[in-house]
């Protein structure tokens, strides 16, 4: 069998979606969504995650961060969260198993307008589920960080994502984060889109070559699709997978996406 490794891209930004074993409301209590945001909050100051977005549901997690220089800030900071908030339900609930599906799928997003998309399909989650009206109204995600961001225990970086959709400041990254919400909800923000969540890359011609190249899939057989301006590149026959975790941990071909393919 082949092995797998993490391929480390400094500077990219990944959309990691990840959901609770058997799709189970395992997040349908609100204290645990919040001790899934505050674990969220140790990760970033324990190893400096840099958080752009997040959302938590019932049954599934969003959450948008940027790969910095070491290689292993994403996967101690999934470690970390998603350990300790199986860890204290199985505990509390007196459970036992799997609180997470499987591994989690990681999709690369091209800075500018196709983050500013990707921003506002994970603001929409609970909207398109028909649970609120208006992110405004969800208390576990990214929506409230960014329009009335705490004092204290600041999740996300409100400056870096401003730089990344190529605002000037946290002041436009507010407003326009109010204007695109509002656009989605009037367009076709409550569609779901796979796009954001079941592709290896998402951005223009220029980028998912260069998502190619680097993860040396360019004869794995993978597809190029442009739909309305938006160029996504996918996995044929399986859903795609993005392993940061550790190399001595057990791969599953079921659903491990092999970085690079060794003979």
């Amino acid at each position: 069998m082949p092995r797998a490794h993490r391929h480390h891209i400094p500077g990219f930004v990944w959309h990691i979606t990840h959901r609770c074993h058997n799709k189970e409301l395992l997040l349908k209590f609100p204290r645990d969504r919040r001790r899934w945001i505050h674990w969220l909050y140790e990760a970033k100051k324990r190893y400096g995650l840099c958080i752009l977005n997040f959302m938590v549901t019932f049954n599934h997690i969003h959450l948008l961060v940027v790969d910095g220089d070491d290689e292993w800030t994403i996967p101690r900071s999934l470690q970390l969260e998603e350990g300790r908030v199986a860890q204290e339900y199985n505990y509390r609930k007196k459970r036992t198993g799997a609180f997470w599906e499987g591994r989690y799928h990681a999709t690369a997003v091209q800075s500018g307008k196709h983050l500013t998309r990707c921003m506002s399909y994970i603001d929409l989650n609970m909207v398109r589920a028909g649970v609120i009206q208006h992110p405004s109204e969800w208390e576990f995600c990214g929506y409230k960080s960014i329009q009335n961001p705490p004092k204290r225990y600041q999740i996300i970086d409100r400056k870096v994502t401003a730089e990344l959709l190529k605002l000037n400041n946290t002041k436009e990254l507010a407003i326009d984060q109010r204007t695109r919400v509002k656009n989605a909800m009037e367009g076709d923000g409550r569609v779901y889109d796979s796009r954001w969540s079941q592709s290896i890359a998402v951005g223009d011609h220029v980028f998912v070559e260069d998502v190619m190249d680097r993860l040396g899939i360019k004869d794995l057989n993978r597809e190029i699709v442009e739909e309305n301006g938006i160029v996504v590149l996918r996995e044929p026959k399986s859903p795609y997978s993005a392993s940061f975790a550790p190399k001595t941990e057990p791969l599953s071909p079921k659903n491990t996406y092999f970085w690079e393919i060794t003979n």
